[in-house]
């Protein structure tokens, strides 16, 4: 896009404000964002989590999230969602038991950038930068072999809160 995606604005806000704003609003123990570099607004309330070099993707966020985090769960959120709602999120928090996560589905694809993952995945997502398997996909593939995930079948309604801004078209 020629730009880091989280400084964009929609609706007249910042993704990142308007994200962390969505999860604040479930009254997380922590929030974390997981990036290359410490992002210059990053708030005083949200503590980053650095990927380890070389960066390696997606997964290189997940992982170190997943090693930093402190509690049963992680739940995951896309910088470029920015018509998800804290209620359905609410809802997949809902769904968790211990060591299981969820991770929603539309169609045939996962979401995995919008899931909530038990830090006992964090060894499997190790397992698989350390390995080159950089796919989300093929670590929930394997996270549901495992029986550590369970899959969530995102209602026709709810599709467009996974609708992801990756041009400017998409911000209007």
């Amino acid at each position: 896009m020629g730009a880091d995606k989280a400084t964009l604005i929609f609706a007249g806000t910042p993704l990142w404000s308007r994200q962390l704003d969505t999860l604040r609003q479930m009254r997380p123990d922590k929030m974390l964002i997981s990036a290359r570099f410490r992002p210059a607004w990053t708030p005083a309330d949200t503590e980053a989590v650095l990927d380890e070099p070389p960066s390696q993707g997606p997964l290189s966020g997940l992982s170190a999230s997943l090693r930093h985090s402190r509690t049963t769960h992680l739940l995951a959120l896309a910088i470029d969602l920015p018509k998800m709602t804290t209620g359905h999120l609410t809802e997949l928090w809902r769904l968790a038991r211990p060591d299981i996560g969820v991770i929603p589905q539309c169609g045939s694809y996962c979401e995995p950038l919008t899931a909530i993952y038990p830090v006992s995945a964090a060894s499997m997502a190790e397992s698989a930068l350390a390995s080159g398997r950089l796919s989300l996909q093929s670590l929930i593939e394997h996270m549901l072999e495992q029986n550590i995930a369970c899959i969530y079948s995102v209602r026709d309604a709810d599709r467009p809160l996974y609708r992801n801004v990756n041009s400017q078209d998409d911000l209007e």
